[in-house]
């Protein structure tokens, strides 16, 4: 038998980027990489809020560098990888976490502009980051890519009234799309690619514009029909996510690419 691998989890040395590292799932997605050893590159569109992450990383003793960029902007990106790349050796882990939601409605009410906007964020940032990281992971011998889907891109969800947009499931399921054709075009280079589809959980700040044009009762209405749904009966924590990037990351995934890991205490179960 085979001795046990104490290191099979561990990043030491690897460089993660994270997009929209600056708050809520993104921070959380830093921290955990940079606690398996992981240097991590801090990117968001909001610098001050990047900084904050890589304080907290470099608290615990952990390396880590915040970059402002516009995920949306081709150039700017690739301006991000170049950057990256010629301060470090290579680029190991890229994970897709950048992302927005538009004020809940259903689809024949939706703004044309809040659906471009948002597939400007959701889904075109995915690819154009792909795009651009892919070739580094090629010089040096592969890499992971992992992209931060959604429940709402397998399921859909409407209990009498908008909790999302038609908007959001159409770039969420796009994003899955996107990872199974990357991931078998990629294989046999050494590049892994799988997506993480989260449920319902606390802290995220996708819900920023549908609070901010919410009542409390609607807030509540909403909050006991997501609760309800939920088989645990409760949403999930954000840090209750950390062994699965880690996971994805890590050599303990080495033989899995393509793959849709849902996070979302049974939602999809029932």
């Amino acid at each position: 038998m085979d001795k046990m691998k104490p290191d099979l989890f561990g990043i030491e040395g690897r460089v993660s980027i994270v997009t929209g590292a600056g708050s809520g799932l993104g921070r959380c997605y830093a921290n955990a990489l940079a606690a398996f050893g992981s240097e991590i590159v801090c990117v968001d569109r909001d610098l001050p809020a990047a900084e904050e992450t890589c304080e907290s990383i470099r608290a615990l003793g952990g390396k880590a560098a915040a970059l402002e960029v516009n995920v949306t902007d081709a150039s700017s990106v690739e301006d991000m990888f170049r950057r990256t790349a010629a301060e470090r050796t290579r680029i190991d882990v890229l994970v897709n976490n950048a992302g927005i939601d538009t004020t809940p409605m259903r689809t024949h009410e939706l703004p044309i502009a809040d659906w471009d906007r948002l597939m400007d964020v959701n889904l075109r940032a995915v690819f154009l980051c792909s795009r651009a990281v892919i070739p580094f992971m090629l010089a040096s011998g592969g890499g992971t890519i992992i992209n931060i889907s959604s429940i709402l891109g397998l399921k859909g969800f409407y209990p009498s009234f908008a909790t999302a947009t038609a908007s959001y499931a159409a770039a969420k399921a796009g994003m899955i799309g996107l990872t199974r054709q990357m991931a078998a075009e990629y294989a046999s280079d050494n590049i892994r690619v799988n997506a993480i589809a989260p449920g319902y959980h606390r802290g995220t700040n996708l819900g920023k514009e549908m609070n901010a044009a919410s009542t409390a009762e609607a807030m509540t209405s909403f909050d006991d029909a997501v609760t309800r749904r939920i088989p645990m009966g409760r949403k999930g924590d954000p840090r209750e996510m950390d062994g699965l990037i880690v996971y994805l990351a890590s050599a303990a995934s080495s033989f899995v690419t393509g793959q849709v890991f849902v996070h979302d205490g049974g939602w999809t179960a029932v």
